[in-house]
């Protein structure tokens, strides 16, 4: 999906059948947002459904390629919650600026921007073509809670 058409990023959030979740409690000491100017940075958000994480493991050993790009999304739709927690709700979002996701994976695995693709593909299928965005996917060792991904944000606000 490229054109965002009449209706706005909620009504295309509820054509996805998805709902904003509640905000993450952060895990440390930082804030799961932060908006400066027209600009909202978000926390990495790992996949948290109801305060639990799904799933945990290395991505390409416990975690599947498929299972950890289905995760991404939901990191991603928990980063659209937090973002939208301090932009004055999802429709203050005008631009989704820049992705960074984190994958915890095995030795021998290099899919990454197959696995973030579950998070750019969703922000794409909720905001159109303001929903393109720079990207980073990265593999790491380890994450918090060993989860298999977590997914960050820099968004664009409407004043």
């Amino acid at each position: 999906m490229t054109d965002t058409g009449a209706s706005g990023p909620e009504q295309r959030l509820a054509a996805l059948g998805l709902t904003l979740p509640p905000v993450v409690a952060p895990l440390a000491a930082y804030v799961p947002a932060v908006r400066s100017g027209a600009m909202v940075y978000t926390a990495g958000q790992l996949p948290m459904v109801d305060g639990q994480l799904v799933s945990a493991g290395k991505v390409g050993a416990e975690v599947g390629a498929a299972e950890a790009a289905a995760l991404a999304r939901t990191c991603a739709l928990n980063a659209l919650a937090a973002a939208a927690s301090v932009a004055g709700g999802l429709a203050s979002i005008k631009r989704i600026v820049k992705l960074t996701g984190f994958v915890a994976s095995s030795p021998d695995f290099t899919g990454q921007p197959g696995v973030v693709n579950g998070a750019s593909e969703l922000l794409l299928e909720i905001f159109g073509d303001a929903g393109r965005h720079a990207r980073s996917a990265v593999g790491t060792a380890a994450l918090p809670l060993d989860a298999p991904v977590e997914i960050e944000l820099i968004v664009e606000v409407g004043e």
